[in-house]
C-alpha cells in the first residue's frame, strides 16, 4: 500500500495505517476478540478510506480489497494479536512447506497436501515464541475450532448441470416400464411329474 503513496507522505500514511490495528484502547474498554472487535476495526478502515480516498485512491483500493483478511486475526486471543497480525509469520512457515513440496513434484491428492501442511505447522509450532497460552485464550481457540468444524460445511456446493436435468426428464426409471411398451406375462412351461399314462389300446 505504501508503494502507491508519494515518498513525502509515506510516514504519515504508515502511522495512520498502524493506528487502525492498535486495539489496546478497544480491549481496555471491554471489547473481547470476536465479531465486535472486528466491527470496530472495520469502522476505522472506513474512516481511513474517507480521509485518504481522494488523495491516494490506489492505496485505499489496495487496503479495501483485503480488509476482511486484515481483520481475521482479531478473532484470536488478545495476547496473540501482535504476533499474527502481519504476514511474516505465515510466510516463514509456508516457505518450509514450499521447500518440501518442491522435491515431491506432484501431490497425489488434497488429503496428502493437507497432511504435509499440518505436519509442517505442528513441527514449527514447537519453536514459536511470543505466544502466551491462558485459560481464556485456549477456550477461545476451542470455540473457533468448533465453529469451523461443527457442523461440517460443504466445501464445494453441488451444482446440477443442464445435461443432468434433461437426462432426468427423458430417461425413464428402471423400476417403471416405458409407456410405449406393454408387459405381457410369459407362458409357463408344463410341470413334468415323471409319470406317464399308457396309451389306449383296442386289443381284447
Amino acid at each position: 500500500m505504501l508503494a502507491k503513496v508519494p515518498a513525502a507522505a509515506q510516514d504519515k500514511a504508515r502511522a495512520a495505517y498502524w493506528a487502525i490495528f492498535d486495539t489496546d484502547a478497544l480491549t481496555a474498554a471491554g471489547l473481547e476478540p470476536g465479531h465486535k472487535l472486528v466491527t470496530a476495526v472495520q469502522a476505522r478502515i472506513d474512516t481511513f478510506a474517507q480521509t485518504y480516498g481522494t488523495l491516494y485512491p490506489s492505496a485505499v483500493k489496495c487496503l479495501l480489497t483485503d480488509r476482511e483478511q486484515l481483520t481475521s486475526y482479531l478473532r484470536f486471543p488478545v495476547e496473540h494479536h501482535k504476533r499474527i497480525r502481519h504476514s511474516n509469520f505465515i510466510e516463514r512457515t509456508f516457505g518450509e512447506t514450499r521447500r518440501r513440496v518442491k522435491v515431491i513434484g506432484r501431490l497425489p491428492g488434497e488429503t496428502s497436501c493437507l497432511t504435509l501442511v499440518w505436519a509442517v505447522l505442528d513441527r514449527a509450532s514447537r519453536g514459536w515464541r511470543g505466544f502466551t497460552m491462558t485459560a481464556d485464550g485456549l477456550r477461545l481457540l476451542q470455540d473457533l475450532r468448533r465453529s469451523l468444524l461443527e457442523p461440517p460445511a460443504q466445501l464445494r456446493p453441488r451444482t446440477v448441470t443442464t445435461t443432468q436435468i434433461v437426462r432426468s426428464l427423458t430417461v425413464p426409471k428402471l423400476s417403471e416400464p416405458p409407456p410405449n411398451l406393454t408387459m405381457k406375462p410369459e407362458p409357463r412351461p408344463p410341470i413334468y411329474t415323471g409319470f406317464r399314462a399308457p396309451p389306449p389300446t383296442n386289443k381284447v
